[in-house]
């Protein structure tokens, strides 16, 4: 019992001990959950604040993104809107070259309408001018008395003496002036009119005159210059000739053979004289006419020719006779007269120098002053001023 006693403090020690322990167990196991509930808890919060931080990142990120894209927008919208005003002010300026255009136009119109208002307003008085001219010129008629229409035909005939006239001085041609002045004189015969009659005297005098001219025909004879021009190629020259030798030897050998010592003696000779020659020539000495100096003649003969023909058609006779002269000179002393062409060609020249061509025309015509007198009287005194554009 004793024993028993003993032993249960012990154990009682020992349930003690144990009880401790497991206390102390279970008080470590307790902090050891607490720990590990604290350790989780740690945990949870850090993974919160890495969200919130990615969050926050992604925010900034998405924020960078969004003001870059604005920035573009706007840098974008800048230069749409730079583009926009550089096109606004080339409209602009073309807008106002274009006013400026048109005000010019505009200041061109005004003036030319003021041109036209005084050029309107000229015409205007011209035109009662003329109304004034016309109401004159009516009761000029109206108060003629006696007068005969046919009188016109002295203004025709004035006319056709004028163009005589013209025709005569300015261009030579004394057929159709003759014809001019036939037809004027026609134009007062049909007057009837006793009062034209010395007007008549004078055309008729003109017209006798004008006949009387030397009716050589200057076209006919520049053309048979320019026939003989086209001749002068075919003309021979007086070239030189070589004259025969008198003394010369002859050197036919003979078919006989009887005579072989002279055909040998002529052989030898042949072959000598081949080698160096000497000849003596008596006569005068003519030089050789070069190809030059062929040329020359030729042409000095075709310019005088072409200076006669010149002048027949100007009617210049001294020029005429001259250049005639001349170019028979030149055949004479260039050409064989000796050949046929040579003769016959100076025989055509010799006849054109005996042609005459001269053609004295009269610097006035006796009929002009007397029918313009007669033209005052009858017309022009009546019609005024209207009669002067005759």
């Amino acid at each position: 019992m004793a024993n028993n006693n003993e032993n249960s403090p012990q154990v009682e020690e020992r349930v003690n001990v144990d009880a401790e322990k497991e206390v102390i167990e279970s008080s470590a196991t307790q902090s050891e959950s607490t720990k590990s509930g604290a350790k989780q808890k740690k945990s949870s919060g850090n993974g919160l604040l890495w969200f919130v931080v990615i969050i926050l990142f992604l925010i900034v990120l998405g924020m960078a993104g969004a003001g870059y894209w604005y920035y573009m927008q706007q840098q974008s919208a800048s230069a749409d809107s730079a583009t926009t005003q550089q096109s606004n002010a080339t409209k602009l300026n073309a807008i106002e070259r274009e006013r400026a255009d048109i005000l010019a136009t505009l200041q061109d119109v005004a003036r030319t309408n003021q041109s036209l208002q005084s050029t309107v307003d000229e015409l205007k008085t011209q035109n009662e001018q003329l109304s004034l001219q016309a109401e004159s010129t009516l009761q000029q008629l109206n108060n003629m008395e006696g007068r005969r229409p046919t009188d016109w035909l002295i203004a025709e005939a004035d006319y056709l003496v004028r163009m005589a006239g013209r025709k005569l001085w300015l261009e030579n041609d004394v057929r159709t002036a003759i014809l001019l002045l036939v037809n004027a004189d026609k134009r007062l015969k049909s007057l009837a009119d006793p009062s034209v009659l010395p007007v008549r005297a004078s055309l008729a005098e003109d017209i006798q005159t004008l006949q009387q001219l030397n009716p050589v025909s200057q076209s006919s004879v520049a053309l048979a210059l320019t026939g003989m021009m086209a001749q002068i190629d075919k003309l021979p020259l007086d070239t030189f000739e070589k004259p025969e030798d008198a003394s010369a030897e002859d050197t036919t050998l003979s078919e006989s053979a009887d005579d072989w010592q002279d055909n040998l003696a002529k052989v030898w000779r042949s072959l000598v004289n081949d080698f160096l020659t000497v000849k003596t020539i008596e006569g005068p000495i003519e030089p050789v006419l070069s190809l030059e100096a062929q040329f020359l003649a030729k042409e000095q003969l075709r310019l005088q020719l072409m200076h006669a023909q010149t002048a027949a058609l100007q009617g210049d006779a001294g020029l005429y006779n001259q250049s005639l002269q001349y170019a028979q000179t030149l055949i004479i002393e260039k050409y064989d007269t000796e050949k046929s062409q040579v003769t016959g060609f100076v025989e055509a020249l010799q006849n054109l120098i005996a042609t005459d061509i001269s053609r004295p025309i009269p610097t006035e015509l006796a009929s002009q002053k007397p029918l313009e007198r007669l033209l005052d009287s009858r017309v022009k005194q009546v019609f005024g001023q209207g009669a002067s554009a005759l």
